[in-house]
């Protein structure tokens, strides 16, 4: 599609939902599914996990792989169907969606809230490993951009509301 088709969408949103993000899951799924045992690792939160996370096993391993297959699914589907279309419609209801699977996503590190501390996983940025970063902070980040787009900020504004299609 044209860049003109895009232009009711605003660059900090083309630039976050089709490359930025789309680019981060498909890091994920490299990890999940090419690297089962270093993502496992990032995962532990001791040494005795750690040591359990270097041999994964095969429902592990499965479940990796499905998770790996899902992080791709997320970045083909959010980057060629936002990519094809200007529709402020389609926009908003994918979002929506990915929104509510922000909240299920973040809802996946309660365990590891159990085991650290709550706060210590969702509150305590500046104690957070790598894979927090990615599966709480930039997650925070995309349910930031998600509400943002769905209320409306920086989006063209006619007499009759938000420019629709």
């Amino acid at each position: 599609m044209a860049y003109s088709a895009h232009s009711t969408i605003p660059l900090i949103y083309r630039l976050f939902f089709l490359y930025i993000e789309p680019i981060s899951a498909i890091v994920g799924a490299f990890y999940a599914g090419i690297k089962p045992a270093e993502y496992l690792t990032y995962l532990a939160s001791s040494q005795a996990v750690e040591k359990l996370a270097q041999t994964p096993s095969t429902p592990t391993l499965i479940s990796l792989y499905q998770l790996s297959n899902l992080y791709l699914l997320f970045a083909l589907n959010e980057h060629f169907v936002l990519s094809s279309t200007a529709s402020l419609r389609t926009w908003r209801w994918l979002l929506f969606c990915l929104l509510i699977a922000d909240f299920g996503h973040l809802a996946t590190m309660i365990p590891l809230g159990q085991e650290k501390g709550l706060a210590h996983v969702f509150l305590y940025f500046w104690r957070w490993n790598a894979m927090e970063w990615g599966s709480v902070g930039f997650v925070y980040a995309g349910a930031m951009m998600r509400s943002s787009f769905l209320c409306g900020i920086g989006l063209v504004a006619t007499k009759e509301g938000v420019k629709e299609d």
